[in-house]
């Protein structure tokens, strides 16, 4: 005791209680970067940068190459008879070949039919060739509906159709010469077709 004024070490102790024994924090607000990370201000004049997680992502490039498409095969159809039969003697197959080509002309359309003399893929047809006298002469088109009419037409014919790459394949041919004796007498109405009428109707490039 320190006199009538002291103050006891007892009575100063009791006076210290509840005292915080910690600093207090102080909460700062996050600032945002120009580059949007995320700046979170420290105690004092340092900063610290603090860049955003990124998830690491193989590059893999799931493209494939892309793989050469194989040639599309087109199916041709065709009627099949015997030369002296489909160029000399059907009546009205010229002018009815005539007249489809006046009308693709007339409205632009491009030809898909054409007279194949002595055709080659009659040599993958084995059915269709024992059958037949030969030289043979073939009308072949892309247009199934048209050949089928044209299979009502001429009646004595052979249908059929096969598949080819390319155009210059379908309608590959044999080349060979096709004479055709005139009759002594014509008593049809109509003239008697002249040799060579067919030619236009020839795959181009045939010879023939």
């Amino acid at each position: 005791m320190l006199g009538s004024k002291g103050v006891s070490v007892g009575s100063l102790g009791s006076c210290i209680v509840n005292v915080p024994t910690h600093k207090p924090t102080l909460s700062l607000p996050l600032l945002a970067s120009p580059n949007n990370s995320i700046v979170k201000p420290c105690i004092g004049n340092s900063w610290k940068l603090r860049t955003p997680m990124k998830t690491a992502v193989a590059a893999v490039d799931s493209s494939q190459p892309a793989e050469k498409q194989e040639t599309e095969r087109k199916t041709y159809y065709f009627l099949v008879a015997n030369a002296k039969f489909m160029l000399d003697e059907e009546e009205h197959f010229q002018e009815q070949l005539f007249e489809r080509l006046r009308l693709y002309e007339e409205r632009n359309k491009e030809q898909d039919f054409w007279l194949v003399i002595e055709p080659k893929f009659l040599d993958k047809l084995p059915n269709i060739t024992k059958r037949l006298k030969r030289p043979a002469v073939a009308l072949v088109s892309t247009n199934r509906p048209w050949i089928t009419f044209m299979k009502l037409r001429l009646d004595r014919v052979l249908q059929e159709n096969y598949e080819a790459d390319s155009v210059e394949e379908a309608l590959a041919c044999t080349s060979i010469s096709l004479e055709f004796e005139k009759p002594e007498k014509w008593v049809a109405p109509y003239p008697k077709y002249d040799s060579g009428w067919w030619t236009p109707f020839l795959p181009p490039g045939s010879k023939v």
